[in-house]
C-alpha cells in the first residue's frame, strides 16, 4: 500500500463497524480501506469490548492507550518549572499530562510528576502541599430538621434535558459555612462547562444569598435556563430569583446531595483555598476572585482537558 503508518481515525472505526455488521471479512474491510490486514486485526484484538467491537467505545479506549503513552522527554527544567507552576495552581499530575497532550506538546507521565514531587519533600521542598487530597462527608438518614420551602419545586419535575447535559445553563446552588457560622460562601456550578461562581456573603439569611445569586448571574442571563438548589431555608426566596432572571428553580430531594454532584464536588475544591474548621467572615473580594479564576482556569479530564472558562465560552458562541 506503499504510505506510512497513522493510527485509525473515529471515522474509519465507525467504517470498520458498519464493514463489520455488513458480514465483511477483515481482509475485505482492509482492502476497502486501504488499509493491511494486521492493521484491521489489531484494531478487533485491542479494541473490542465486553458486547463487542463498538465504535465510540474502541475510539476511547485507543485514546487512554495513546495518553498513557505520552511521547518520551526527559524532566528537563523547562518542564520541571512548567510542573512547579501547574503545581501551584492545584493541577492535578493527571490534569498536567492531559492538558500538554491536548495541546500537542510533549508530556511526562503522571507516575513522572508524583516521583518528582517525592523528590522535592525528599530535598526539603514544599510541592506535595499543592497535592489535593479528597474528603468524605458521612451521610444520615434523619429527617431534614429545615422545614418546608414554600412554593418549592422538586427536582423530579425537572426536565428531562438538564440531566442529558446537552446544553449551557443549567446550573446547581448551594452555600459553604465558616466554622461558628462566621462568613459563607454561595457557590454556583453549571453543569456542562463545569463553570463556578462564588460570592463571599456575612450570613446565610435568605435575603443576602438571594441577592448574591442573581449578581451572580445576571452576566449569564442569556443562556439561563434553570438551578436546581439544596433544600436549606437560605434559598427560600427562589421565587424572587426566579423572577428576575427569569429562570426555572427546582430543588434536590434532602440528603440526596448527589443530585448536585457537581457543585458538591466543586464546593470540595474550594476547601483547597480555605480549608474546613475555619471562620470565613475574613475573607475578602479578592481571595475569591482568585479562587474562582483558579477553579476556571483548571483543566479538567471531563472537559477533554479544556478549562470551564473555554467551554462555556465555546458554548456560549454557538448556541
Amino acid at each position: 500500500m506503499g504510505k506510512s503508518y497513522t493510527h485509525v481515525t473515529q471515522e474509519e472505526r465507525y467504517q470498520i463497524y458498519a464493514y463489520k455488521k455488513a458480514g465483511f471479512s477483515k481482509i475485505r474491510i482492509a482492502e476497502m480501506l486501504s488499509r493491511h490486514v494486521s492493521t484491521i486485526k489489531r484494531e478487533f484484538g485491542r479494541n473490542k469490548g465486553q458486547k463487542g467491537y463498538r465504535p465510540q467505545q474502541a475510539h476511547e479506549f485507543a485514546q487512554e492507550r495513546h495518553q498513557m503513552k505520552p511521547k518520551a522527554i526527559k524532566m528537563t527544567d523547562k518542564m520541571q518549572q512548567h510542573i512547579r507552576e501547574k503545581l501551584a495552581l492545584e493541577w492535578s499530575p493527571e490534569q498536567i499530562q492531559g492538558r500538554l497532550i491536548a495541546e500537542g506538546e510533549a508530556s511526562v507521565c503522571p507516575k513522572t510528576i508524583y516521583e518528582f514531587i517525592a523528590q522535592d519533600k525528599a530535598d526539603g521542598g514544599d510541592l506535595y502541599k499543592h497535592r489535593r487530597h479528597k474528603r468524605y462527608r458521612q451521610r444520615t438518614g434523619k429527617p431534614d430538621p429545615r422545614g418546608q420551602i414554600r412554593n418549592r419545586v422538586g427536582i423530579e419535575e425537572r426536565p428531562e434535558i438538564v440531566e442529558q447535559k446537552k446544553r449551557i445553563g443549567d446550573w446547581e446552588a448551594d452555600t459553604v459555612i465558616g466554622k461558628g457560622h462566621k462568613g459563607v460562601l454561595v457557590t454556583l456550578s453549571e453543569r456542562v462547562s463545569k463553570i463556578n461562581l462564588i460570592a463571599h456573603v456575612p450570613s446565610k439569611h435568605a435575603e443576602v444569598v438571594t441577592q448574591a445569586i442573581i449578581e451572580m448571574l445576571t452576566p449569564y442571563r442569556e443562556h439561563l435556563h434553570t438551578i436546581t438548589f439544596d433544600n436549606g431555608k437560605e434559598f427560600a426566596f427562589h421565587e424572587r430569583v426566579a423572577e428576575a432572571l427569569d429562570v426555572k428553580t427546582y430543588f434536590a430531594r434532602p440528603y440526596h446531595s448527589w443530585e448536585r454532584g457537581l457543585n458538591e464536588n466543586h464546593n470540595g475544591l474550594i476547601r483547597q483555598y480555605l480549608p474546613k474548621g475555619q471562620p470565613l467572615d475574613k475573607v475578602t473580594k479578592d481571595q475569591v476572585v482568585e479562587i474562582q479564576a483558579r477553579l476556571n482556569q483548571r483543566p479538567r479530564k471531563l472537559l477533554d482537558y479544556k478549562t470551564p472558562e473555554e467551554v462555556y465560552t465555546a458554548m456560549a458562541l454557538v448556541a
